[in-house]
């Protein structure tokens, strides 16, 4: 592998990770190993403590009051599936936007097929989002409002406390998928009104795959199913799941080597701070949109403006395919990104490249503007067409 390598895949998962994250899996692996809550031994103490711990940070991060309201998930696809099949019945109708990943998308089409009413509320070319347009959807029986945070496509950031607002005062319930934003843009359940929060852990938080987590309101779980039951390493003797939480939707021996890189990776963004992080992404984010705009044929979609969206941009050269010119960005130039569709259908239909799709930079924290900068130049060659060696 090339020691030049340029990572702009960010937005599918974070990479490199702190050296924090490593260490924490490592020590995890060398000196504990024990499972969390299924023995007495000192090794399984560990174990829970790295895991409570874990929830703790998460909680800080995300202004949440009880960290037992956190149930620890493989991703954030996982928490919306938890979310979306235990809470919603037939007849229940459900408002979501144009903007949405399939990870959202996907089982909401389920529920339709269930009796589940879906309907979308279409969002500009760019993808914003007007709250006030949803108002004109809500129906006798809407009994959610589920949306994403911001799009994996433009990284454009929807207006999530206006939203929030208004669906506190219809007394409807407020979902939030964050995988996008989770560690770089401030989130607030409190002042945000999000009674769901579902994100993952190897993107912004950076911690390892396979982690990830489903905040649920107080109260809210009450009338929400279980999808999956089983071994909580809590009330053994008795066969039912457990009703608390966060064992009622835990069930399984835990990642538990995840969690501590996830904690270990919470700890790097609460020690950076979110304003430093998110500050040094917009930096990346104005330097490339700044070098590539006048690039003859360049097509960049969502806001220009890098204060109103996350490190994500999606961008075509006219007359080149994007998965052409993110396999000339690989083998030429050593810049991995992201072709196509990127899981979300919706979004391209919503700004107008659907089937083709875009390619996509999603940009880091451990990215450097020297990376961008070279970047630029080689879209300015491929847009040329140039001859490479």
């Amino acid at each position: 592998m090339s020691t030049n390598l340029i990572y702009f895949d960010n937005a599918a998962t974070s990479w490199p990770k702190p050296p924090e994250t490593l260490m924490a899996m490592q020590r995890y692996l060398q000196n504990i190993g024990g499972s969390p809550g299924r023995s007495g031994h000192r090794l399984s103490v560990e174990a829970a403590r790295i895991v409570f711990e874990t929830r703790e940070k998460l909680a800080h991060l995300f202004h949440i009051a009880d960290p037992l309201r956190i149930v620890l998930t493989k991703n954030a696809t996982e928490a919306l599936n938890i979310a979306i099949f235990g809470l919603l019945k037939t007849g229940d109708h459900v408002l979501t936007s144009g903007m949405e990943h399939n990870s959202l998308m996907r089982p909401l089409r389920l529920m339709e097929s269930r009796g589940v009413e879906i309907d979308v509320v279409p969002c500009s070319g760019k993808g914003e989002l007007d709250p006030g347009d949803m108002i004109r959807y809500i129906k006798k029986n809407t009994k959610a409002i589920l949306i994403t945070h911001a799009s994996n496509v433009t990284g454009t950031v929807l207006p999530i406390s206006e939203i929030g607002r208004l669906a506190r005062e219809r007394n409807l319930i407020f979902g939030i998928d964050a995988a996008q934003t989770a560690g770089c843009i401030p989130i607030d359940v409190v002042a945000m009104n999000i009674d769901l929060l579902a994100f993952t852990g190897h993107k912004s938080l950076f911690g390892p795959p396979g982690t990830g987590g489903l905040y649920i309101r107080k109260g809210l779980d009450k009338n929400m199913k279980t999808l999956c039951v089983g071994g909580t390493g809590s009330r053994s003797e008795v066969e039912a799941q457990p009703e608390f939480l966060p064992d009622r939707y835990e069930s399984g021996t835990p990642n538990t080597v995840g969690i501590a890189g996830l904690g270990a990776g919470i700890d790097f963004v609460l020690s950076k701070g979110i304003k430093q992080i998110q500050e040094r992404e917009e930096t990346l984010v104005k330097i490339f949109v700044d070098g590539i705009r006048d690039i003859p044929g360049m097509i960049i979609y969502g806001l220009l403006s890098p204060d109103l969206r996350t490190p994500v941009v999606s961008f075509n050269i006219a007359g080149k395919d994007p998965a052409d010119v993110a396999l000339e960005l690989d083998e030429y130039f050593d810049i991995m990104s992201r072709p196509g569709l990127q899981c979300a259908p919706a979004a391209h239909k919503t700004i107008g490249t659907y089937p083709q799709g875009t390619v996509r930079f999603s940009f880091s924290y451990f990215n450097t503007e020297d990376q961008v900068n070279t970047a630029v130049a080689a879209l300015r060659k491929i847009s040329r067409g140039a001859a490479f060696p």
